[in-house]
């Protein structure tokens, strides 16, 4: 029992050594990238060096939990491959030690990964990004978001809500609110120039006009500042800041809460939220997928082959989850089975090379 946990440490300090080298490796490949991609902007506003540089930075846990289910992979792949050329995966399988064994051990040196997964994705990620989207919006003096020619459209109960800028801190300009009654008779429309959030769903709206129907006339009322209630919040709003995929679990179940409410399409976003919680798993079937590997040692050439597999491997895996999770979308699949079949069809593709490569 002692030899087997000197065992699961050294090949924990191997995998975690890889892992990090490697993450660190694809980090600033994405991030030279980005900055590449960033530098059409500069000169756009006040947009400068520095904001670029600031942005790219910020982007990085983003990057990071993208990148943690192929950076494992590879990790993995390359500890395992190391250890099979000095024979010691050998020497563990003559000694005893079953691919069950194996697969234990990785499964509980993987759950480092499935955790720092998931505290990326959940906590660290999205405030990131949603200060990425701020800081460069902010250095452009863009919009948050215009989605269509006449702005951004969100339906509160029995009100549609007309926001023709949203600005980065979240408060609006050129509101324009119709509510309606029961039988969808129209009550009145309030036109603002601006809107302030305050606290707890409650809004200052700036120069209202105020045009009341009853029946067939007609009333106009002018405030310099109103009061409104609505369920429309910087929360909701920053799902305009950040792509659904790199929110967190809070604000994605209390958007899709606010989509439902409102009777309109959540696919996309309760799709992204079974994704959050199973894309930290997909770091321990890429161990699983990784093993395989250390037991080809006679078949396969050098270490730079297995390497380029895992990249090829773990690319594969991104494209298909991204894949899989429009196809959702746009067929209407079942969310839970849109987001958890890139990995098991992975999971049974490393069972499937384990029996290969014990039965050879």
């Amino acid at each position: 029992m002692a030899a087997l946990k000197i065992y699961e440490r050294h090949l924990a300090r191997e995998i975690y050594a890889s892992t990090t080298l490697v993450l660190a490796a694809f980090l600033m490949l994405f991030a030279f990238f980005d900055l590449i991609h960033q530098l059409e902007s500069i000169g756009k506003g006040g947009y400068q060096l520095q904001h670029a540089l600031g942005y790219v930075t910020l982007t990085l846990p983003g990057r990071l939990y993208e990148l943690f289910p192929i950076g494992v992979l590879i990790g993995t792949l390359y500890a395992l491959t190391v250890l099979a050329r000095h024979s010691e995966i050998t020497v563990l399988r003559a000694a005893g030690l079953s691919t069950r064994d194996l697969l234990i051990t990785l499964a509980k040196i993987g759950l480092m990964f499935a955790a720092l997964t998931l505290l990326v994705g959940e906590f660290v990620a999205p405030p990131a990004e949603r200060a990425a989207q701020q800081l460069r919006l902010k250095a452009m003096g863009s919009l948050v978001a215009q989605e269509f020619r006449s702005g951004l459209w969100v339906r509160d109960e029995r009100a549609f809500v007309n926001v023709r800028e949203v600005l980065p801190d979240a408060s609006l300009q050129n509101v324009r609110v119709f509510e309606f009654d029961d039988r969808f008779q129209l009550l009145s429309i309030s036109q603002a120039e601006r809107g302030r959030y305050l606290s707890s769903g409650n809004w200052s709206l700036e120069g209202v006009v105020r045009t009341v129907f009853s029946g067939d006339s007609a009333s106009v009322e002018r405030y310099g500042e109103l009061k409104w209630k609505s369920a429309l919040n910087p929360d909701l709003l920053a799902v305009l800041l950040v792509v659904p995929e790199r929110m967190s679990l809070v604000n994605l179940y209390l958007y899709i809460r606010h989509l439902s409410g409102n009777q309109q399409k959540t696919d996309r976003y309760v799709i992204a939220m079974w994704k959050k919680l199973i894309y930290p798993l997909a770091a321990l079937v890429m161990m699983a997928l990784a093993l395989p590997f250390a037991y080809m040692q006679d078949r396969m050439g050098a270490v730079s082959i297995r390497v380029f597999a895992g990249i090829m491997l773990g690319i594969g895996f991104h494209m298909l989850n991204g894949l899989f999770s429009s196809l959702g979308v746009i067929n209407s699949w079942p969310p839970f089975f849109s987001a958890i079949t890139p990995s098991v069809l992975f999971l049974v593709t490393a069972a499937g090379m384990l029996w290969w490569v014990e039965r050879r």
